[in-house]
């Protein structure tokens, strides 16, 4: 079960990224409101699938 979290975070991380990434660069979903708030989640993002991937790596 843990190794099914750690690949639903780094998918998450993954979706988080795309959502995210097409705001910014395009302002579609979010009509490019906030660069901040993007940039914010794009990094936070990064985060989490690294964190997944080191987890699921210790798992192995």
């Amino acid at each position: 079960m843990p190794k099914a979290l750690c690949i639903a975070g780094i998918v998450i991380a993954a979706l988080l990224f795309l959502v995210f990434g097409l705001d910014l660069a395009t302002g579609f979903p979010f009509g490019k409101v906030d660069w901040l708030m993007d940039s914010g989640f794009l990094v936070s993002s990064l985060i989490l699938a690294y964190l997944g991937w080191t987890t699921w790596k210790d798992q192995i």
